[in-house]
C-alpha cells in the first residue's frame, strides 16, 4: 500500500503544478517602494536639510549670547528653545532644524548666534557652520539615490519579465495552432 501512494505522487498527472505567487513583495512592488521612498528622502535632503544647513551658516556672523537650554526635545527636528538676554531684554527662541544639542537637559548653558535685528532667529554656536544639517542633507540625498538605482533595476527587471512572458504567452499560442493542444 506505501509503494502504490508514493507511486501515485511520483507518477503524477498530466496537470502542471500551479505556484502560489511569490512569498514576498514582487518586482513592481519594490519598485513602487523604491521610487516613493528616493523621492522622499531626495525632497528632505532638498527642501528642509540644505536650506536649513544654508540658514546655519548664515548664522556665523551673527550676534553672540549666552544663553540655557529652555526646552529640550529633538533638537535636529527644531523642538528645543533656548532663553538668553539679548538688546537688554529676556529672549525664548527655537534652535532651527539641523541643530545639535539634545544630549543636553533643561538649564545647560551654551553659546548661541542671532541676528543682531532679530534674536529669535538663533543657532547654537557649534551648529552655524552647518553642522549636523549638512551630514543629514547629503546621508538623505546618497540614500535617495540608492533608492533611486534600486528603483531603476526594479524597473529593467519588470520590463524584461514582461518581455520574457509575451515570449512564452506567443509560444503556446503557437503550439495550440500547429496542433499541439
Amino acid at each position: 500500500m506505501k509503494g502504490r501512494e508514493g507511486a501515485g505522487r511520483a507518477g503524477g498527472s498530466a496537470a502542471p503544478q500551479q505556484s502560489t505567487g511569490p512569498a514576498g513583495p514582487g518586482p513592481r512592488a519594490a519598485l513602487l517602494m523604491s521610487l516613493v521612498l528616493g523621492l522622499l528622502l531626495g525632497a528632505l535632503s532638498t527642501l528642509v536639510m540644505f536650506p536649513a544647513a544654508q540658514h546655519l551658516r548664515s548664522l556665523e556672523d551673527g550676534e553672540r549670547a549666552q544663553a540655557v537650554l529652555h526646552t529640550s526635545g529633538a533638537c535636529m527636528a527644531g523642538q528645543c528653545e533656548v532663553a538668553f538676554e539679548a538688546g537688554g531684554r529676556s529672549v525664548v527662541a527655537d534652535l532651527p532644524v539641523g541643530s545639535g544639542g539634545g544630549r543636553h537637559s533643561v538649564g545647560a548653558r551654551l553659546t548661541v548666534r542671532h541676528q543682531a535685528d532679530d534674536p529669535q532667529v538663533v543657532a547654537r554656536e557649534e551648529d552655524v557652520g552647518g553642522g549636523g544639517a549638512a551630514v543629514l542633507a547629503v546621508m538623505s540625498g546618497v540614500a535617495a539615490l540608492l533608492f533611486l538605482l534600486v528603483a531603476i533595476v526594479a524597473a529593467i527587471f519588470v520590463a524584461r519579465q514582461r518581455r520574457a512572458d509575451a515570449r512564452s504567452c506567443r509560444a503556446i499560442q503557437e503550439g495550440e495552432r500547429h496542433g499541439g493542444g
